[in-house]
């Protein structure tokens, strides 16, 4: 009884500490650039200096949508300018 009641509190935590890791990854970032288009991504990439991103906590998005281009999420290097991507 008691090697299962050990097994089942190490099968619990390890239950926790895996969802906490997909919970970390999964968060999103947004950024906009100079020219008020914004996408969510993943990395903080080293953006070209003349394109000015920012880079938002991913809750700013909601208090954000109005007088910004929202554009479609996008995977890689690259960033938005006049709605098409550009990636470096």
């Amino acid at each position: 009884m008691t090697f299962l009641k050990s097994a089942l509190a190490k099968g619990a935590i390890a239950a926790v500490l895996a969802s906490s890791a997909v919970a970390a990854t999964a968060s999103a970032e947004v950024a906009c650039n100079r020219w008020g288009e914004c996408w969510h991504v993943q990395n903080r990439f080293d953006y070209p200096a003349g394109i000015g991103i920012t880079f938002h906590a991913d809750n700013w998005a909601r208090a954000h949508r109005h007088g910004y281009h929202w554009r479609g999420d996008r995977d890689g290097r690259g960033y938005y300018r006049n709605g098409v991507w550009i990636t470096f």
